[in-house]
């Protein structure tokens, strides 16, 4: 039953809270209960026992003498504590003006010490008489306790001269029989608090499970389970709100699978149209080579339009491949070639192939090894190196090391920095930092790419900006790859950079 509470837990709430509420009104109710048995048990006995004693100073003590002797008024104190009561008896006269004289039933349970003062003097004090009042003595009582023992102490004295008496009664059997209750009720107290526990721990588990349910399908939506629904049964609030989750949970897969036929819709789109312009661009590329070769030939007016038709053939083409690229990581058919690849080889093969020896520092020491896609890694390098440099300015420094079990590949530019509000979009598609530059040679897919590459890796691709300046774009790649497949065959040929804009 314990197994599942934890202190923030509602059902550890409800058996809190059925506790307290089963403890309170136990308590409250054992407490009046014990309250008035203690007053009904007392007031019975001190009725008794007072009614019975003064009957008593009637019937005995009022025969005795006007002046009695110590010895009468010992045995008739004898003679009234034989009575059913089970009291003692304790007899003042007087043989003389001011001259008292007491009797005592028994010398050892009570003696007028045993009498507390304030009971004598309202025991002798002189009533008033009045229309409600026809006594001028009466009896009074009191309620002491010597040792661990209460009892019952009342006095009287006989109207028209007479001795006064004094009762001296234990009620050590009553306070027995109260404890004896008082056991009881804790017992019967105890018990309702089992008995509240253990009904809270059922009206939880009832109560809870539907929200257990609730929860584990919420979860189970979480995951992406869209078809996740509830069984709805009764009208409750429960059923309520399990009717809302269902209402909830078919919107959802109905907006999603209206989003993900549309991007589907999106993705097919630009991966046919990638596909279709490939054809054309091949020929148009294959005329503006011609062109390009014959460009001294040609007639000075037409030699820049020819130039810019190069230049924009090239950049379609840039784009087309792009385009290509990013349909497959959308559609989750990139794959990686995975071989094992000296690191600092491939950054200079990288540089090198691309003409940025003069413009590019490389700080990497040969014969670290790391198994990975050598195309993609290239890819990578091309977009972060290229953008340092059409960005950021030479030198451009590149460190290779290895921290942690992870390759690490630093790129450094001297440039003015990349602006804070841009840093958090500098991986977006098609992001371009300066919208004075919206024709600018670069897609804005570069670096969105090389990040997508180095996720399929596993790794990741972050930027800041150095203290002393210049823009720093930090590659994390782990040194052993998980081979996803053996090869990729709609992967782009070129090993061009795809530069986007991100300074």
């Amino acid at each position: 039953m314990l197994a599942g509470l934890r202190w923030t837990s509602l059902r550890l709430r409800l058996v809190v809270v059925f506790g307290a509420v089963a403890l309170t009104a136990a308590v409250s109710a054992s407490g009046i209960a014990y309250w008035l048995n203690r007053e009904s048990v007392l007031n019975r006995t001190q009725s008794a026992a007072l009614k019975e004693f003064k009957q008593e100073m009637r019937d005995k003590a009022g025969q005795l003498p006007l002046r009695p002797t110590q010895a009468e008024l010992a045995y008739t104190a004898q003679q009234m504590a034989n009575s059913s009561a089970g009291f003692s008896v304790v007899l003042i006269g007087e043989r003389a003006e001011d001259k008292p004289v007491v009797g005592v039933s028994d010398q050892d349970e009570f003696t007028l010490d045993d009498v507390p003062q304030s009971l004598r003097t309202a025991v002798n004090e002189r009533q008033k008489i009045t229309s409600g009042n026809t006594s001028p003595y009466h009896v009074f009582w009191q309620r002491t306790q010597r040792g661990q023992t209460p009892y019952l102490v009342g006095g009287t004295r006989i109207v028209g001269g007479g001795p006064t008496g004094y009762v001296f009664l234990s009620l050590e059997q009553e306070r027995e029989d109260l404890n004896a209750l008082a056991w009881s009720l804790a017992i019967a107290t105890s018990l309702a608090l089992v008995g509240s526990a253990l009904l809270a721990q059922a009206a939880a588990t009832t109560v809870l499970k539907p929200v257990q349910r609730l929860g584990h399908a919420a979860r189970q939506l979480g995951e992406g389970k869209l078809d996740t629904r509830l069984r709805v049964s009764g009208t409750d609030e429960l059923a309520d709100l399990s009717r809302t989750f269902n209402n909830a949970a078919a919107s959802l897969q109905k907006k999603i699978d209206d989003m993900s036929a549309r991007e589907e819709s999106s993705r097919r789109f630009v991966a046919d149209m990638s596909h279709e312009l490939r054809t054309p661009l091949t020929a148009l590329t294959a005329v503006t080579e011609v062109l390009e070769d014959e460009a001294d030939t040609l007639d000075p007016m037409i030699a820049p339009a020819v130039t810019l038709v190069v230049s924009e053939t090239r950049r379609l083409n840039d784009l087309v491949e792009n385009l290509m690229e990013v349909t497959r990581f959308d559609a989750g058919t990139a794959r990686l070639v995975l071989d094992d690849v000296d690191v600092a080889d491939q950054v200079t093969a990288c540089i090198d192939a691309r003409a940025w020896l003069d413009a590019v520092e490389l700080d990497a020491a040969r014969g670290m090894m790391a198994r990975l896609d050598p195309r993609r890694l290239d890819v990578i390098l091309a977009n972060l190196i290229g953008n340092a440099l059409k960005h950021g300015g030479s030198p451009v420094r590149v460190s290779v090391r290895s921290v942690g079990g992870e390759l690490v590949i630093e790129v450094r530019d001297n440039g003015p920095g990349i602006p804070e509000a841009v840093l958090p979009h500098v991986f977006d598609r098609f992001y371009k930092a300066s919208a004075s530059r919206p024709r600018s040679e670069g897609s804005g897919l570069g670096l969105s790419i090389a990040m997508e590459n180095a996720h399929i890796h596993g790794g990741d691709i972050t930027a800041a900006n150095l203290p002393e300046g210049g823009a720093v774009f930090v590659l994390r790649l782990p040194h052993e790859v998980s081979e996803d497949a053996d090869d990729d065959a709609d992967g782009p040929g070129n090993g061009r950079a795809q530069g986007g804009e991100a300074q």
